[in-house]
């Protein structure tokens, strides 16, 4: 993928284009971390659990940045990061944590060259 391609004018479409701008090769699959914040160790474990069900990756720490939401979990699916794969697995990873008072913390993944 080059510099050239466009994506939506959203976080997503903008972090994306900042990578493809930087010479990241956008169609190399790679593992990405997704965050998502709780307001509570029981429900930040709960949704670890629901992930881990659902055959995902996951890690759980504290999360010393978020003073209303102090628990985090990590999800690391191995994907490529198009715009439809990120935005899709957030949309995913929200409907989950609604539920449980959890919000989506942003994604990031290592750069791919070549």
């Amino acid at each position: 993928m080059n510099s050239e391609a466009t994506f939506p004018d959203d976080e997503n479409g903008q972090v994306l284009q900042y990578m493809a701008e930087q010479g990241d090769n956008l169609s190399i699959p790679r593992e990405i971390d997704f965050a998502v914040v709780f307001p509570t160790e029981e429900a930040a474990l709960k949704f670890a659990v629901i992930l881990l069900r659902k055959g995902q990756k996951v890690s759980f720490s504290e999360y010393e940045e978020g003073e209303d939401m102090p628990w985090q979990v990590l999800a690391h699916p191995f994907m490529e990061p198009s715009y439809e794969n990120i935005s899709g697995y957030e949309d995913a990873l929200a409907e989950d944590a609604d539920e449980l008072g959890g919000e989506n913390d942003g994604w990031g993944c290592v750069a791919q060259q070549g």
